[in-house]
């Protein structure tokens, strides 16, 4: 994965030892990810100067590892190959052994499977697993008790509230979970991070002027780009519109939505592109149409980010990141209709469709900021472990 620049926190995190700092002892923290991703990046390099002493265990072809080096954390590249890993939980377990650590902070479904059976050695860690979607976890799925349902996990995070809700929700004959066993801690981002020109559209043969619907996914039942599509056909055809479908989109049964739509000559399928964030914010509305299933969608934060006003569904953690009418608009999951309808209002509204792109960016800096993240992850932390109450 390619290096991402500019990961070092906002300098309004204080660090470590400054006066502003809290006085409270440092934590020992094991995390143990995969790749991860910018924001989880930063909130890593931010938990070590506010507090903590982070070690991370990550994949030997981590795009972040210089960066994390850098900042002082310590970095250990393990091959998290398979859910059951022998070599990586043995190579965790001499890890553990190793050092005093409070904490074992596991993200990504083979971190939580390796870390959980390492972890059996050492009763005294305490253990927090990251949930970033909704769905795919079970009462009745034996696997879902070796990971996310697992007794040894003292804390889950979630990425938004549907993804707590859908566990506090969970019933197996007439029971359920613990609710204080589930948080809800949103992935931070900073606005710094998104500062790239905005691609030429002429590129996709969209030409100057057209009002362009953007719509950054991969396509999968799920996400509902069918549901998109047949929305963007019911816009009138007399009207400059362009849908740009960014992502892998490789679906013969979107190649047939597409064949049979009445506005197709202004639909583009541009595939995976390493500057979406750029692509999306050179359309005027972007939209995920999603069904079920999501999480908090870095996509719509990208497009917020860059003023791009959002329509998405009622569907997961996407209503929690857009105000409807204010930084944005949600429509009901699979109503085409009300999607189309929603486009409408914003193509023949331009002042309110800048107004809502400024309200979706300054949303963004105001209440899923990188420092938000890392503070209430280390108030996290000290409650697990009773830092600062002595």
């Amino acid at each position: 994965m390619p290096v991402l620049l500019n990961l070092s926190t906002p300098d309004s995190i204080p660090a470590a030892g400054s006066p502003e700092a809290a006085p409270e002892r440092r934590l020992r923290v094991l995390c143990v990810t995969l790749w991860g991703d910018r924001a989880e990046a930063a909130t890593f390099i931010g938990l070590e100067r506010t507090g903590c002493d982070v070690s991370i265990v990550c994949l030997p072809d981590c795009g972040f590892i210089t960066a994390f080096r850098e900042a002082g954390l310590r970095v250990l590249p393990i091959a998290l190959q398979k859910r059951v890993d022998s070599d990586a939980i043995r190579r965790l377990r001499a890890e553990l052994a190793a050092h005093d650590y409070d904490i074992v902070h596991l993200l990504h479904n083979r971190a939580v499977s390796n870390g959980l059976i390492a972890v059996r050695r050492f009763p005294r860690l305490k253990v927090i697993a990251y949930r970033g979607i909704v769905g795919n976890v079970s009462p009745l799925s034996p696997v879902s008790w070796l990971r996310y349902l697992n007794p040894r996990v003292d804390r889950v995070i979630c990425v938004a509230e549907a993804v707590r809700k859908y566990f506090v929700d969970m019933r197996l004959l007439g029971l359920k979970l613990d609710p204080k066993k589930f948080v809800t801690i949103y992935k931070g981002h900073d606005l710094a991070w998104y500062r790239d020109t905005p691609v030429d559209l002429a590129a996709f043969d969209i030409p100057a002027g057209a009002f362009v619907v953007g719509c950054v996914a991969n396509i999968r039942p799920r996400k509902g780009i069918e549901v998109l599509v047949d929305a963007f056909g019911r816009l009138p055809a007399e009207a400059p519109s362009y849908l740009l479908l960014v992502g892998n989109m490789k679906s013969e049964r979107l190649d047939r939505a597409i064949a049979a739509n009445p506005n197709r000559e202004r639909i583009r399928k541009v595939g995976y592109r390493k500057d979406a964030p750029a692509v999306i914010a050179a359309c005027d509305v972007s939209v995920l149409p999603t069904l079920r299933r999501e999480g908090l969608p870095k996509t719509v934060i990208e497009a917020m980010v860059y003023g791009v006003p959002p329509i998405v569904t009622d569907a997961g953690g996407s209503p929690e990141l857009v105000v409807h009418g204010d930084s944005g608009l949600v429509v009901p999951p699979g109503d085409a209709q009300a999607l189309a309808d929603a486009i409408t209002k914003l193509r023949t509204d331009e002042p309110l469709r800048r107004r809502m792109g400024q309200r979706a960016r300054q949303r963004i800096a105001t209440h899923f900021n990188t420092q938000t993240t890392v503070a209430q992850t280390l108030a996290l932390y000290r409650e697990l472990t009773g830092a600062g109450n002595d």
